[in-house]
């Protein structure tokens, strides 16, 4: 039976970057389902940021097509991707340093395109309505993540780990239908890394996750389905005991031991 719009949150069709004369992404195509994690990997160099960066409309493909519930996604700008009921973190943590923890998180729920010019210049009718509800939901999704005491810390204040998780809350606080991690794991501890894995397997079943990572053993544990790139390509897809098995995901990143061992 062929896919209908409501087996595919998200699907890449045959995406091309070039920067210069260098294809960053080559044909790529993928599919997300909802209430599904997907994992994107691949060596240093495989194009993982830059396809992020094509979903996030940050750059723009030479050719191909992205689909979002069923609509194709035409010259879309980073600031429409909260009104698209799209998320992303970042491999920084991207806070802002002079605002409260409890105000960044608050951005990220879009609050001014909610109200009119006149009511969020005044401060009164559905504006001020909309700012109690956003700082409650703000607090519930600091409240998620433990680190509601922080409230009204400024991030640069804060523990690594714990800025992480304020800027995964401020990435969950539009519940969104598709959220994109961005090394999440990154500079975490062993216990940080392990909380982080319940909490994703925890969002894949509310929304659509793409998740782009390097601990393995975490990618393997919370994904689906995983893409791997290699110099802009798609070499393997499949369900993660797939992947483990391929020989061109080996290969891709440990290199091949029979041409180690000739010298080619």
């Amino acid at each position: 039976m062929a896919p209908t719009a409501l087996d595919h949150l998200l699907e890449v069709e045959g995406v091309t970057v070039r920067f210069g004369g260098l294809a960053a992404l080559s044909d790529v195509g993928l599919t997300i389902a909802p209430g599904t994690v997907a994992g994107l990997i691949g060596p240093n160099g495989a194009g993982k940021t830059t396809l992020f960066n094509v979903l996030s409309g940050v750059v723009r493909p030479q050719s191909g097509s992205i689909t979002l519930k069923g609509e194709r996604l035409r010259d879309h700008r980073p600031h429409q991707l909260a009104g698209l009921g799209v998320s992303r973190t970042f491999q920084g943590l991207n806070l802002f340093g002079h605002m409260s923890v409890l105000d960044n998180v608050i951005v990220g729920a879009d609050r001014l395109a909610r109200g009119g010019l006149p009511e969020m210049l005044t401060g009164l009718g559905r504006y001020q309505r909309d700012e109690r509800e956003l700082t409650a939901r703000a607090m519930a999704a600091l409240e998620e993540f433990g680190v509601a005491d922080t409230a009204h810390a400024l991030p640069g204040t804060l523990p690594y780990g714990v800025q992480k998780r304020v800027a995964l809350a401020r990435a969950l606080v539009s519940e969104p239908e598709l959220l994109l991690l961005d090394e999440p794991a990154s500079g975490l501890s062993g216990d940080d890394t392990a909380e982080l894995a319940a909490k994703i397997r925890g969002f894949g079943r509310r929304m659509g996750v793409m998740l782009v990572e390097h601990h393995m053993d975490l990618v393997m544990d919370v994904c689906d389905h995983i893409v791997v790139l290699n110099f802009g390509q798609v070499i393997c897809s499949g369900p993660p005991a797939v992947v483990q098995a391929d020989p061109a995901v080996a290969e891709a990143y440990l290199g091949t031991p029979a041409q180690e061992e000739n010298g080619d």
